[in-house]
């Protein structure tokens, strides 16, 4: 009979032996992938209105993405908090924005930007055109005439680039991929 007691209480801590390194291996991968794959951030401010809120919670891509027309980025800031634009050029594009009309051109091509909130307001203190440098990255605001972004500071850096933002998290009535607008 001893055997008999002792056989169930292997299978019980076997068992519990089995579900802890689950629990383990699932808690390291997901630990894993947070540190190296994907962040969330917060939106601070309402540069990026229409496209995205104040408070919004978003999931950012931290590796394996390539900066891409449009992308919504976070990008670093020395002191600062970091900042959520849209890549409006890459390197070597030559941007300029019309004075009159607030039409951004992009190699002499004016871009569509249905996601930009009420277009820019004359008049406008951007000395173009700009040429992107290599190893940098323009970027805007969709609220124009509310963000402070490329045209005040200049291409970023790409190293300063943390990554995309990909997904929205919260207001879970917005809950899903970022769109256009």
């Amino acid at each position: 009979m001893p055997s008999t007691d002792r056989q169930p209480s292997a299978k019980v801590m076997q068992s519990l032996f089995d579900w802890m390194s689950t629990l383990i291996g699932a808690l390291v991968l997901v630990a894993f992938v947070y540190a190296f794959l994907f962040r969330v951030v917060t939106v601070s401010g309402e540069s990026m209105e229409r496209t995205l809120q104040n408070g919004d919670h978003l999931v950012m891509v931290t590796r394996l993405y390539s900066l891409d027309y449009g992308d919504v980025v976070v990008i670093g800031r020395e002191g600062g908090e970091p900042i959520i634009k849209r890549v409006i050029g890459l390197p070597g594009d030559v941007i300029d924005i019309n004075g009159d009309t607030g039409a951004v051109t992009r190699n002499g091509v004016i871009l569509e930007e249905p996601y930009i909130r009420d277009g820019m307001t004359p008049p406008f203190f951007f000395v173009g055109p700009y040429t992107v440098p290599e190893g940098a990255v323009f970027a805007m605001g969709d609220n124009r005439c509310n963000s402070h972004d490329s045209r005040d500071d200049g291409a970023y850096s790409q190293r300063r680039v943390l990554g995309e933002a990909v997904f929205r998290l919260s207001p879970f009535n917005k809950f899903g991929s970022i769109q256009e607008g």
